[in-house]
């Protein structure tokens, strides 16, 4: 599957040149605990095998998997959009630091704060990997007068390409969190308890 440039930063890979490459999709939602698990163990332990043993063979992309019945998840979201567009290096440590600290921003953690303070915390996170904190939440902050023509509905900065990867998940038909998908096909063999070693296994066999 193929990325527009302005999303390039969502790309984890070693040494891939234009040739074809085998490429795993991340279907992942912040405040999923199975996809944090998923994650920290790719981020951590699975991706330096495959700076060693598969540089130009294999890529990751993690793709937004936004999972609404946690109102939260949209703005987890929309961080990460504003971290990936201001500072695409920043957005995997920033993803990193949002999965270590989710539970901050599960529902019972933000039912009683607004929208905006939520962002207000989502950017101090930002900053803390390096992002410039003024610049994202600018970016997520929305505002409390209406927009052109008295909308009401006026979003924010990244809503635009929020909804282009709720569309590109929904073209998939991926619904829940962790889904990940082997060159286009969902891979069902792989689950978020996999391990370091299960995933050197899985790569001996399928990345050749």
């Amino acid at each position: 599957m193929s990325l527009a440039p302005k999303f390039a930063g969502q790309k984890l890979a070693a040494g891939v040149s234009p040739k074809a490459v085998h490429t795993l999709e991340l279907y992942l939602d912040y405040v999923c605990p199975f996809s944090a698990k998923m994650f920290s163990t790719i981020y951590n332990d699975v991706f330096p095998i495959v700076e060693k043993k598969y540089e130009g063979k294999v890529q990751f992309i993690f793709r937004n998997q936004i999972q609404p019945w946690h109102p939260s998840s949209t703005l987890t979201h929309e961080a990460a959009l504003a971290v990936l567009e201001a500072a695409p290096d920043k957005f995997y440590p920033f993803s990193n630091a949002l999965f270590l600290n989710q539970k901050e921003y599960f529902d019972v953690s933000v039912v009683n704060e607004s929208r905006n303070k939520t962002y207000e915390r989502l950017a101090k996170l930002a900053d803390s990997v390096g992002a410039d904190q003024k610049e994202i939440y600018g970016m997520l902050e929305v505002a409390d007068k209406p927009g052109e023509g008295g909308s009401l509905n006026i979003g924010n900065k990244v809503t635009d390409d929020l909804k282009l990867l709720v569309k590109a998940a929904r073209l998939t038909g991926v619904h829940v969190s962790p889904t990940v998908l082997f060159n286009g096909v969902v891979e069902g063999s792989i689950s978020s308890s996999f391990t370091k070693d299960q995933w050197n296994e899985w790569l001996e066999k399928n990345v050749v």
